[in-house]
């Protein structure tokens, strides 16, 4: 399969997402979408799998046109697309979701899919068990049962958007190996959207970039780290640098916590922040980090011990107490939890404004508008939030957060941004630091971790480590302690 887009274009209102984009893709040939966030990604893969329509141009397939509309069309067409989130059904196990939209009417052959999914285990090393539930999956097993699920439906070019994030080093390996063993054998096309660039250098033979919804630089591979950031953002970055803040009395305290939910189980947990302090939560997916998290500020019910705000009693209280007495929690599903599909930035607006029964929408909307401008969001106050790219959204929730908070936790805060936006949402994150707010947040980027902490929490199935200063560690001993050794 070989594929030609030709003269692609893309409005959403004023915003021309995709402005006159010509690119040919090859059979056998990975292939990496490189932009910051909002430079048309997202929505030139999603025209590509059918997802959107474009408002111009066309898509040839071995030299024919095609008028695919919609995922299915464009599976059958032989383009599918891995969601960072994948398009899964937690309530079915894995070989019910596999059988999804194959071929057999209502009596699917179940046997002929279980023995398929088991030889796909064998030949890229997956581990599927075809009885489990997917609500009980990681994310990495969720990304390789919706790539054998596309392979089974006849997927001749794979788009994965974002496929790296919350994923460990070994699971990574395994997904690569699986993509290279796909282009090689089977000819695929395979197109990597991603903000990591030793992501998109390790693993992909060519790069396309886009910047405001135009085509600026095609490279073929190798390129170092540098030549990309100026392909993507027309100069280099600097490093980012630590910066210290003063550490002020202790804000939020918590005292021999154990923490259950089924699968974890975390016991006699100490933590004390201070004003101005930084705590880095480190660890594989599902290690206790995120769930430590919620149950600090009352979305999660802690088992025993205690939590204090200043020196407030708070052991279970309802997040609204927490935000109450300025503790907020940020989500890493930002439309999801964080925000709300379908409500316009004005809206959100007026629902983070402190009003009584009747809402000012005129101070609602000069407000938006004055964050819009001074968050530099890409976005008018009209738009729903889902209209948004995800370094706008996350943009947007910064906007929305009250001026100065006692202590931010805050779930992956930079969760599949591009570098310069991840640093323009910790230079927010510091300016706030820097007038008294502590910060807890998790990451799986571990030079973030290192980076912006000043102290470091690791957690090993259940287990909790603090290096207690972050400045004197390095990826290669972080790397260890995430993977257990703690000794």
């Amino acid at each position: 399969m070989n594929i030609e887009l030709q003269n692609i274009h893309k409005y959403f209102g004023r915003v021309h997402a995709n402005n006159d984009i010509t690119i040919t893709l090859n059979a056998g040939q990975i292939i990496g979408v490189l932009g910051e966030n909002g430079a048309g990604k997202s929505t030139l893969m999603k025209i590509l799998s059918g997802y959107q329509p474009a408002d111009s141009g066309q898509i040839l397939i071995d030299g024919q046109v095609m008028t695919y509309q919609g995922p299915r069309a464009a599976i059958k067409a032989g383009i599918g697309m891995l969601q960072q989130d994948p398009l899964d059904v937690g309530a079915f196990t894995v070989l019910e979701n596999y059988m999804f939209q194959a071929e057999g009417g209502i009596l699917p052959n179940r046997r002929a899919a279980y023995r398929e999914l088991i030889a796909a285990n064998e030949r890229f090393g997956f581990e599927l068990d075809p009885n489990a539930l997917v609500e009980n999956l990681s994310i990495a097993q969720r990304q390789q049962l919706e790539i054998v699920r596309l392979l089974s439906l006849g997927v001749k070019t794979l788009i994965l958007d974002e496929p790296t994030t919350g994923i460990s080093a070994e699971q990574k390996q395994a997904l690569f190996d699986a993509l290279r063993q796909l282009a090689s054998e089977e000819q695929l096309i395979v197109l990597l959207v991603s903000h990591k660039l030793e992501d998109v250098i390790t693993l992909c033979n060519s790069v396309f970039v886009l910047r405001n919804g135009e085509l600026v630089g095609q490279q073929e591979m190798p390129a170092t780290p540098a030549e990309l950031v100026t392909m993507m953002f027309g100069e280099g970055l600097p490093p980012p640098e630590r910066e210290s803040a003063q550490i002020g009395d202790v804000t939020f305290r918590v005292e021999d916590v154990s923490i259950h939910d089924g699968r974890i189980n975390m016991t006699g947990i100490n933590l004390r922040i201070r004003a101005g302090e930084v705590i880095g939560l480190a660890g594989l997916e599902g290690s206790g980090q995120e769930l430590f998290m919620r149950a600090c500020v009352g979305l999660h019910r802690i088992h025993s011990g205690e939590v204090y705000v200043q020196d407030r009693r708070m052991t279970n209280r309802p997040y609204r107490q927490f935000m109450k007495h300025g503790v907020l929690f940020g989500a890493a599903g930002r439309v999801e939890e964080g925000l709300i599909a379908g409500m316009s930035l004005t809206e959100h607006m007026a629902l983070s404004m402190d009003q009584k029964r009747v809402i000012n929408w005129q101070t609602a909307q000069m407000r938006i508008q004055d964050q819009i401008a001074h968050y530099n969001i890409r976005g008018r106050a009209t738009d729903n939030i889902e209209q948004l790219s995800g370094g706008n959204q996350q943009r947007v929730l910064m906007a929305l957060l009250p001026e100065h908070p006692s202590v931010l936790v805050l779930e992956q805060p930079t969760r599949g941004l591009d570098v310069e936006s991840a640093r323009w949402i910790w230079q927010q994150l510091l300016a706030r630091r820097k007038t008294g707010t502590g910060i807890i947040f998790s990451s799986a980027e571990l030079d973030e971790v290192i980076t912006y902490s000043d102290r470091i929490l690791v957690f090993y199935a259940g287990r909790v480590h603090e290096i207690a200063d972050a400045s004197r560690t390095t990826l290669d001993e972080l790397g260890h302690l995430i993977g257990g050794e703690f000794e």
